[in-house]
Protein backbone atom coordinates (compact mmCIF):
# COMPACT_ATOMS: atom_id res chain seq x y z
CA UNK A 1 0.00 0.00 0.00
CA UNK A 2 1.19 3.48 -0.47
CA UNK A 3 0.68 5.19 2.55
CA UNK A 4 1.16 9.01 4.34
CA UNK A 5 1.90 9.44 7.42
CA UNK A 6 0.91 12.22 9.63
CA UNK A 7 2.59 12.32 13.35
CA UNK A 8 4.69 14.61 15.52
CA UNK A 9 5.56 13.71 18.92
CA UNK A 10 7.72 10.93 20.51
CA UNK A 11 4.41 8.77 21.32
CA UNK A 12 3.67 8.84 16.62
CA UNK A 13 7.57 7.27 16.50
CA UNK A 14 7.01 3.15 17.13
CA UNK A 15 3.79 3.58 14.61
CA UNK A 16 5.93 5.11 11.91
CA UNK A 17 8.68 2.68 12.12
CA UNK A 18 6.30 -0.33 12.91
CA UNK A 19 5.21 0.96 9.63
CA UNK A 20 8.64 1.23 7.70
CA UNK A 21 10.28 -2.05 9.57
CA UNK A 22 6.96 -3.97 8.35
CA UNK A 23 8.11 -3.31 4.69
CA UNK A 24 5.14 -0.89 3.93
CA UNK A 25 5.57 2.04 1.64
CA UNK A 26 5.48 4.99 3.51
CA UNK A 27 5.72 7.45 0.58
CA UNK A 28 5.65 10.67 2.59
CA UNK A 29 5.43 12.32 6.35
CA UNK A 30 3.35 15.01 7.30
CA UNK A 31 4.22 16.19 10.55
CA UNK A 32 4.40 19.72 12.51
CA UNK A 33 6.82 22.83 11.78
CA UNK A 34 10.52 22.75 13.72
CA UNK A 35 10.07 24.76 17.03
CA UNK A 36 12.44 26.63 18.98
CA UNK A 37 13.57 24.98 22.16
CA UNK A 38 15.86 25.07 25.15
CA UNK A 39 17.48 28.47 26.47
CA UNK A 40 19.17 29.07 22.70
CA UNK A 41 15.60 28.73 21.38
CA UNK A 42 17.19 26.50 18.64
CA UNK A 43 15.00 25.32 16.03
CA UNK A 44 14.26 21.75 16.96
CA UNK A 45 12.78 18.84 14.21
CA UNK A 46 9.78 17.05 15.66
CA UNK A 47 10.93 13.31 16.73
CA UNK A 48 8.76 12.47 13.30
CA UNK A 49 11.05 14.10 11.14
CA UNK A 50 14.13 12.93 12.75
CA UNK A 51 13.28 9.39 12.36
CA UNK A 52 11.11 9.98 8.79
CA UNK A 53 14.67 11.63 7.81
CA UNK A 54 16.99 9.16 8.48
CA UNK A 55 14.87 6.41 6.57
CA UNK A 56 14.96 9.21 3.47
CA UNK A 57 11.08 9.46 3.50
CA UNK A 58 10.26 12.80 2.85
CA UNK A 59 8.97 15.46 4.86
CA UNK A 60 6.26 18.10 4.34
CA UNK A 61 5.91 20.47 7.74
CA UNK A 62 2.61 22.82 6.51
CA UNK A 63 1.63 25.46 9.36
CA UNK A 64 -1.84 24.71 8.99
CA UNK A 65 -3.89 21.69 6.75
CA UNK A 66 -7.26 23.91 7.20
CA UNK A 67 -6.09 27.27 5.16
CA UNK A 68 -3.86 29.32 3.69
CA UNK A 69 -1.12 28.77 1.08
CA UNK A 70 0.26 26.22 2.93
CA UNK A 71 -2.95 24.17 3.05
CA UNK A 72 -3.44 24.48 -0.29
CA UNK A 73 -0.17 23.42 -1.08
CA UNK A 74 -0.37 20.22 0.84
CA UNK A 75 -3.54 19.33 -0.49
CA UNK A 76 -1.78 19.78 -3.89
CA UNK A 77 0.78 17.44 -2.82
CA UNK A 78 -1.65 14.74 -1.01
CA UNK A 79 -3.30 14.53 -4.54
CA UNK A 80 -0.21 13.79 -6.71
CA UNK A 81 1.09 11.26 -3.74
CA UNK A 82 -2.42 9.30 -4.33
CA UNK A 83 -2.19 7.66 -1.42
CA UNK A 84 -3.90 4.04 -0.63
CA UNK A 85 -3.99 4.65 3.36
CA UNK A 86 -3.56 8.14 5.47
CA UNK A 87 -2.68 6.97 8.96
CA UNK A 88 -2.77 10.01 11.75
CA UNK A 89 -0.98 9.35 14.77
CA UNK A 90 -0.74 12.95 17.54
CA UNK A 91 -0.66 15.14 14.31
CA UNK A 92 -1.70 17.62 16.17
CA UNK A 93 -3.42 19.54 13.74
CA UNK A 94 -7.33 18.62 12.86
CA UNK A 95 -7.88 17.21 9.36
CA UNK A 96 -10.45 18.82 6.76
CA UNK A 97 -12.91 17.21 4.78
CA UNK A 98 -11.25 17.41 1.35
CA UNK A 99 -8.01 16.01 3.21
CA UNK A 100 -9.77 12.75 4.42
CA UNK A 101 -11.04 11.84 1.42
CA UNK A 102 -7.74 11.97 -0.74
CA UNK A 103 -6.98 8.61 0.53
CA UNK A 104 -8.49 5.25 -1.59
CA UNK A 105 -9.27 3.44 1.28
CA UNK A 106 -9.30 5.63 4.99
CA UNK A 107 -7.59 8.13 7.28
CA UNK A 108 -7.51 6.19 10.03
CA UNK A 109 -6.36 7.24 13.68
CA UNK A 110 -4.40 6.02 16.42
CA UNK A 111 -5.92 7.32 19.40
CA UNK A 112 -4.57 6.29 23.04
CA UNK A 113 -7.99 5.83 24.84
CA UNK A 114 -10.60 3.11 24.59
CA UNK A 115 -13.12 5.34 22.90
CA UNK A 116 -15.81 6.95 23.10
CA UNK A 117 -13.86 7.66 26.48
CA UNK A 118 -11.16 10.33 26.44
CA UNK A 119 -11.87 12.03 23.10
CA UNK A 120 -9.44 15.23 23.02
CA UNK A 121 -5.95 15.51 23.45
CA UNK A 122 -4.81 14.52 27.24
CA UNK A 123 -6.39 11.07 27.13
CA UNK A 124 -3.45 9.34 28.85
CA UNK A 125 -2.74 12.15 31.59
CA UNK A 126 -6.60 12.28 32.06
CA UNK A 127 -7.46 8.48 32.41
CA UNK A 128 -4.55 8.63 35.30
CA UNK A 129 -6.42 11.72 36.83
CA UNK A 130 -9.63 10.05 36.74
CA UNK A 131 -7.74 6.99 38.43
CA UNK A 132 -9.08 4.89 35.68
CA UNK A 133 -7.66 0.81 35.94
CA UNK A 134 -7.73 -0.04 32.57
CA UNK A 135 -7.13 1.93 29.50
CA UNK A 136 -5.78 0.90 25.84
CA UNK A 137 -5.29 2.23 22.13
CA UNK A 138 -7.77 2.54 19.30
CA UNK A 139 -7.50 2.57 15.86
CA UNK A 140 -10.59 4.39 14.31
CA UNK A 141 -11.98 5.68 10.83
CA UNK A 142 -11.17 9.33 10.98
CA UNK A 143 -14.40 11.67 10.60
CA UNK A 144 -14.95 15.74 10.78
CA UNK A 145 -15.35 15.66 14.38
CA UNK A 146 -12.91 14.90 17.19
CA UNK A 147 -12.05 11.75 17.35
CA UNK A 148 -15.87 10.68 16.54
CA UNK A 149 -15.23 8.47 13.40
CA UNK A 150 -15.95 4.80 13.78
CA UNK A 151 -13.76 2.26 15.25
CA UNK A 152 -11.80 -0.43 13.97
CA UNK A 153 -9.67 -2.10 16.63
CA UNK A 154 -9.00 -1.71 20.29
CA UNK A 155 -6.13 -2.94 22.59
CA UNK A 156 -6.52 -2.30 26.37
CA UNK A 157 -3.82 -2.80 29.29
CA UNK A 158 -4.34 -2.17 32.88
CA UNK A 159 -2.82 0.72 34.47
CA UNK A 160 -0.39 0.21 37.40
CA UNK A 161 -0.87 1.51 41.26
CA UNK A 162 2.18 3.96 40.60
CA UNK A 163 2.67 4.29 37.09
CA UNK A 164 3.21 8.17 35.93
CA UNK A 165 1.66 9.42 32.45
CA UNK A 166 5.30 9.03 31.09
CA UNK A 167 4.93 5.70 31.67
CA UNK A 168 2.29 4.94 30.27
CA UNK A 169 2.62 7.02 27.55
CA UNK A 170 5.62 4.71 26.98
CA UNK A 171 3.51 1.50 27.26
CA UNK A 172 0.67 2.67 24.78
CA UNK A 173 3.02 3.87 22.09
CA UNK A 174 4.48 0.44 21.70
CA UNK A 175 0.67 -1.17 21.93
CA UNK A 176 -0.92 1.69 19.14
CA UNK A 177 2.37 0.35 16.54
CA UNK A 178 0.66 -3.46 16.83
CA UNK A 179 -3.03 -2.08 17.03
CA UNK A 180 -1.83 -0.19 13.65
CA UNK A 181 -0.08 -3.34 11.88
CA UNK A 182 -3.19 -5.20 12.36
CA UNK A 183 -5.36 -2.43 11.24
CA UNK A 184 -3.38 -2.39 8.28
CA UNK A 185 -3.69 -5.84 7.67
CA UNK A 186 -7.18 -5.95 7.89
CA UNK A 187 -7.75 -3.09 5.52
CA UNK A 188 -5.34 -4.73 3.15
CA UNK A 189 -7.47 -8.09 3.43
CA UNK A 190 -11.04 -5.90 3.35
CA UNK A 191 -11.84 -7.48 6.68
CA UNK A 192 -12.01 -4.36 8.55
CA UNK A 193 -15.89 -3.84 10.52
CA UNK A 194 -16.30 -0.30 11.41
CA UNK A 195 -18.29 0.24 14.93
CA UNK A 196 -20.32 3.76 15.59
CA UNK A 197 -18.97 5.27 19.12
CA UNK A 198 -21.76 5.43 21.29
CA UNK A 199 -21.95 9.36 21.85
CA UNK A 200 -23.60 9.08 25.54
CA UNK A 201 -20.71 7.42 26.78
CA UNK A 202 -18.05 9.72 25.32
CA UNK A 203 -16.25 12.45 28.15
CA UNK A 204 -13.37 14.56 26.88
CA UNK A 205 -10.00 15.07 27.79
CA UNK A 206 -8.87 18.31 26.88
CA UNK A 207 -4.93 19.54 26.87
CA UNK A 208 -3.16 20.06 30.33
CA UNK A 209 -2.96 23.43 32.38
CA UNK A 210 -1.09 24.86 35.04
CA UNK A 211 -4.46 25.51 36.88
CA UNK A 212 -4.14 21.83 37.55
CA UNK A 213 -0.84 21.70 39.90
CA UNK A 214 -1.55 22.50 43.35
CA UNK A 215 -2.59 19.97 45.57
CA UNK A 216 -5.38 20.38 47.75
CA UNK A 217 -4.76 17.93 50.48
CA UNK A 218 -8.37 18.38 51.54
CA UNK A 219 -9.22 15.90 48.76
CA UNK A 220 -8.59 12.10 49.08
CA UNK A 221 -5.35 10.26 49.08
CA UNK A 222 -6.18 8.64 45.93
CA UNK A 223 -7.61 11.87 44.27
CA UNK A 224 -3.74 13.63 44.56
CA UNK A 225 -1.91 10.04 44.02
CA UNK A 226 -3.69 10.21 41.05
CA UNK A 227 -3.06 13.87 40.47
CA UNK A 228 1.03 13.67 41.00
CA UNK A 229 1.08 10.24 38.47
CA UNK A 230 -1.32 12.46 36.12
CA UNK A 231 1.14 15.78 36.10
CA UNK A 232 4.29 14.01 35.98
CA UNK A 233 5.86 14.88 32.80
CA UNK A 234 3.91 17.92 32.39
CA UNK A 235 2.66 20.73 34.47
CA UNK A 236 3.84 18.43 37.76
CA UNK A 237 1.98 18.68 40.51
CA UNK A 238 2.80 21.06 43.21
CA UNK A 239 2.43 21.18 47.07
CA UNK A 240 2.62 23.41 49.82
CA UNK A 241 3.47 21.91 53.10
CA UNK A 242 5.61 22.49 56.13
CA UNK A 243 6.07 26.08 54.73
CA UNK A 244 7.70 24.81 51.70
CA UNK A 245 6.80 24.70 47.71
CA UNK A 246 7.56 21.48 45.58
CA UNK A 247 7.06 20.12 42.68
CA UNK A 248 5.78 16.55 43.29
CA UNK A 249 6.84 13.53 40.80
CA UNK A 250 5.93 10.26 42.19
CA UNK A 251 4.24 9.58 45.61
CA UNK A 252 2.83 6.18 47.15
CA UNK A 253 -0.05 5.59 49.18
CA UNK A 254 0.82 4.42 52.27
CA UNK A 255 -2.61 2.96 53.08
CA UNK A 256 -2.58 3.97 56.71
CA UNK A 257 -5.61 6.38 58.56
CA UNK A 258 -3.06 9.54 60.42
CA UNK A 259 -4.48 11.68 62.99
CA UNK A 260 -3.83 15.79 62.22
CA UNK A 261 -5.24 17.91 59.94
CA UNK A 262 -5.27 17.84 56.17
CA UNK A 263 -2.04 18.59 54.75
CA UNK A 264 0.04 17.99 57.90
CA UNK A 265 3.72 16.05 57.94
CA UNK A 266 2.61 12.93 59.84
CA UNK A 267 5.91 11.11 59.07
CA UNK A 268 9.07 13.26 59.23
CA UNK A 269 11.43 10.20 57.55
CA UNK A 270 9.30 9.37 54.83
CA UNK A 271 7.38 12.67 54.03
CA UNK A 272 3.93 11.43 54.37
CA UNK A 273 1.78 14.19 54.42
CA UNK A 274 -2.29 13.76 55.99
CA UNK A 275 -4.84 13.81 53.18
CA UNK A 276 -8.86 14.98 53.43
CA UNK A 277 -9.68 11.18 53.90
CA UNK A 278 -7.54 10.96 56.79
CA UNK A 279 -5.16 8.07 54.91
CA UNK A 280 -1.28 9.23 54.23
CA UNK A 281 0.39 10.00 50.67
CA UNK A 282 4.01 9.70 50.66
CA UNK A 283 5.99 11.78 48.28
CA UNK A 284 8.74 9.87 46.56
CA UNK A 285 10.21 12.07 43.95
CA UNK A 286 10.48 15.76 44.72
CA UNK A 287 11.43 19.31 43.32
CA UNK A 288 12.22 22.20 45.46
CA UNK A 289 12.00 26.00 43.96
CA UNK A 290 15.14 26.31 42.19
CA UNK A 291 16.77 23.38 43.43
CA UNK A 292 17.02 19.74 41.08
CA UNK A 293 14.47 16.82 40.83
CA UNK A 294 15.90 14.16 43.16
CA UNK A 295 14.53 11.13 45.14
CA UNK A 296 12.73 12.30 48.37
CA UNK A 297 15.51 10.38 50.27
CA UNK A 298 17.87 12.95 48.93
CA UNK A 299 15.90 15.58 50.00
CA UNK A 300 15.67 14.54 53.51
CA UNK A 301 19.19 14.51 54.05
CA UNK A 302 19.49 18.14 53.14
CA UNK A 303 16.38 19.37 54.61
CA UNK A 304 14.81 18.55 57.40
CA UNK A 305 10.99 18.89 58.03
Amino acid sequence: MNIVFMGTPDFAVPCLKALVESGENVSAVFTQPDKPKGRGYKLTPPPVKEYAVSQNIPVYQPVSMKKGEEADEAYDVLCKLAPDLVVVVAYGQILPKRILDIPKTYCINIHASLLPKYRGAGPIQWSILDGEKVTGVTSMIMAEGLDTGDMLIKAELEIGENETADELHDRLSVLGADVLLKTVDAIKKGDVCPEKQDDTLSNYAPRLTKELCPIDFNKTASQIHNQIRGLSSWPCAVAEVAGRRLKVFRSELDGIRHGGAPGEVCDKDRFTVVCGDGFGITFTEVQADGGKRMKTADYLRGNKL
